[in-house]
């Protein structure tokens, strides 16, 4: 790959996201950002976890006139520092500042809470919240496991909040009308779909020793529910993505913004069985998800393939990620340059279609969430729909993880051919942690 094209890919990962939020994103925030709002309009959030994306889904926020931030939180000092820097810099006030979540969610001046830590901790300050009367915005996926995704959805369910999941595709347009075009009937019938992420930007990391945890961080705290660990650089921050103990690889955080979109395209239905392949192929460092991992998955009426692989490549047309959507009468493709559609050669009555990529879709997906939190309507990625897409990704690792086909009983909730893989749909929580609404702890 090109630098240059290295460098147009690196812009739209999402770190690279979080960092134009903090740069001063785009001119529909800065509009929003210089409204004259009432003070009984405003909505006043909490965030917790504020690293990177945390940050840039902070700022994101912040660029609403209609909203105020009171309070952070971060097990990191060096975090909080970073983010009471931009509330002070958008708001001309130092927010307050806690390194326990449930300092902020115990507070009655918060009318919504953002959830932004690694995987393994979205659950508990979610539900917490959701218990508490706060509205909740939660990065993907939507739990470390499928129990956790439930539980999450039962406490939006059982407290009627409002709470949406932070894949921001779902609001992006070049997204809706390649989805649109796929339910028009223009392709025939869909007997394929792909969606792939080659990522050259993901390398290894290296093997560094044990070591203390950094001053100013409460490692107790960070590993929360998780299993007991020495501290390990890798293991921390950005990196946690690479380890079973807190999530999932690339399946669960690139896997369900594209699986996201192909389920949006072909609608809310589980798969018979799932299989998975793939291994550690090129790296050599102390993470431990795969850097290469292809899984499959039978539907009623097509096979949706999922390709990642870590260190490039590029997919089918030639870009790094995207979906393709298989039809008798022609294909649809959607990735970050917008959508085309190419007719089956022998469809001569059928013309090429394209469109580009519209405007960035992190400010309508915040905003939508802003303004269901004022009317009480459901958000475009509310919790029901983050838990089906989520639950997706989460099979495609339990068929990697025990070598085995994975048969899905969407009703419980179980893996009905393969033990191994359905003692994963729940993880034990470390004490004193449990979960509330767990089908399958304790």
């Amino acid at each position: 790959m090109s630098d240059l094209t290295r460098r147009d890919f690196m812009r739209r990962s999402s770190m690279a996201v979080a960092t134009s939020a903090l740069a001063g994103g785009t001119r529909a925030f800065a509009a929003n950002a210089t409204e004259a709002v009432s003070p009984n309009e405003k909505l006043v959030v909490g965030a917790i976890g504020v690293g990177g994306m945390g940050r840039g889904n902070l700022s994101a926020f912040l660029h609403n006139a209609d909203v105020d931030c009171a309070v952070i939180c971060d097990v990191d000092d060096g975090q909080l520092a970073e983010a009471a820097r931009l509330v002070q810099g958008r708001r001309d006030r130092t927010p307050d500042m806690e390194k326990d979540f449930r300092r902020v969610i115990e507070r009655d001046d918060i009318d919504v809470v953002i959830v932004s830590t690694p995987d393994h901790w979205h659950a508990l300050p979610s539900i917490y919240a959701c218990q508490a009367g706060k509205d909740v915005f939660c990065e993907k996926p939507l739990g470390a496991s499928i129990d956790e995704g439930r539980a999450m959805v039962e406490a939006v369910r059982d407290n009627n909040r409002v709470a949406q999941m932070g894949t921001q595709w779902r609001s992006g347009d070049h997204y809706r009308d390649g989805v649109a075009l796929v339910h028009s009937g223009k392709l025939g019938k869909i007997r394929l779909v792909r969606a792939w992420a080659y990522l050259d930007w993901v390398g290894g990391i290296g093997n560094p020793e044990d070591c203390d945890p950094p001053e100013g961080v409460d490692y107790d705290m960070w590993l929360g529910p998780a299993p007991l660990r020495p501290f390990n650089p890798n293991r921390f921050h950005f990196n946690f993505r690479w380890f079973w103990d807190y999530a999932g690889g690339l399946m669960t955080d690139w896997g369900v913004h594209l699986l996201n979109v192909c389920q949006w395209a072909m609608g809310p239905e589980m798969p018979k069985r799932v299989s998975s392949t793939g291994g550690r192929y090129m790296l050599d460092d102390n993470t431990e998800t795969p850097d290469t991992q292809v899984a499959l998955y039978e539907f009623e009426d097509y096979s949706l393939v999922f390709e990642q692989q870590m260190l490039g490549g590029l997919g089918p047309n030639g870009r790094p990620h995207g979906m393709l959507f298989c039809g008798s009468e022609g294909t649809v493709i959607i990735d970050d340059r917008g959508w085309e559609f190419i007719p089956e050669p022998k469809k001569e009555d059928l013309e090429p279609q394209k469109a580009p990529a519209g405007a960035d879709s992190r400010p309508p997906h915040i905003r939508n969430f802003l303004d269901c939190v004022k009317t009480r309507e459901q958000p475009v990625m509310d919790f029901d729909t983050s838990h089906f897409v989520s639950t997706i990704a989460h099979l495609g690792n339990l068929a990697f993880r025990t070598g085995a086909e994975v048969h899905w009983d969407a009703e419980t909730e179980r893996v009905v051919n393969n033990d191994a893989a359905d003692a994963l749909v729940a993880y034990p929580y470390r004490a004193p942690w449990t979960l509330p609404y767990s089908r399958r702890q304790g």
